[in-house]
């Protein structure tokens, strides 16, 4: 069976994408800073902070002792945050940074390393329709997400002659524990301006996840927001 390992698997997004994947006959190692809230025989939950460096790198060793491969890695993990550019401290853009951009960069590096010995894997970063909309009140948070998709691009040239894929996923507003700290009348304008008369069902962006990863698959370089401009 094909193991995935995903980030971020408490909640939301990376716990729907867990489900499916193990639905479908995948394994996944799937990580976050709290406990598991999912079980399953072919689900392994690792409590790991993947703002520090020296634990994903433990992290992502231990998976590879284990496992002896990884086929599929999809970046997950994140947070947002509301703030005026002129009210943002520095301490704000550089936690946005360190959860959204450093944890995909060190998950894909290390996790790129073990795809390289075995010629071939998916990787998927998981970036926000906030960064083609440039999204007023969060600057460093779209920041952030802009510096996943330029990683995402540059990464899939350079893993590409290894038969690594890697492309990225940003979903428009769906309902996680992240948009429900953004204010109802925010999230409501923001779906206007992307053309959307409904919210958007967390299985449409499982099933971009979940299709990019696919053995059968053959897309890199590639930036998919979910929901903008009648995409998915």
């Amino acid at each position: 069976m094909p193991l995935a390992l995903i980030s971020g698997t408490s909640r939301g997004i990376g716990k729907a994408l867990a489900v499916r994947l193990l639905d479908s006959g995948w394994e996944v190692e799937g990580c976050s800073r709290g406990e598991a809230s999912l079980s399953h025989p072919g689900y392994v939950h690792r409590r790991v902070d993947v703002t520090d460096e020296p634990a994903v790198v433990a992290h992502v060793a231990d998976v590879v002792r284990r496992r002896g491969r990884v086929d599929a890695l999809v970046c997950n993990a994140g947070a947002a945050s509301m703030n005026a550019f002129l009210l943002t401290p520095g301490s704000v853009a550089e936690a946005m940074m360190r959860v959204n951009y450093l944890s995909a960069f060190n998950l894909g590096r290390e996790v790129a390393k073990a795809m390289v010995r075995q010629r071939g894997g998916a990787i998927v970063n998981l970036s926000s329709v906030a960064v083609p909309l440039s999204l007023e009140g969060e600057a460093a948070y779209v920041a952030a997400k802009a510096a996943v998709e330029a990683l995402t691009k540059v990464m899939a040239a350079e893993l590409a002659p290894h038969g690594i894929r890697v492309n990225a996923v940003g979903p428009g507003p769906v309902d996680t524990a992240l948009t429900r700290t953004v204010p109802r009348d925010k999230l409501e304008a923001l779906r206007r301006r992307m053309g959307l008369e409904r919210e958007l069902g967390m299985d449409e962006v499982v099933s971009a996840i979940a299709d990019l990863i696919e053995p059968s698959a053959t897309v890199t370089g590639r930036i998919l927001h979910v929901g903008l401009n009648g995409s998915r």
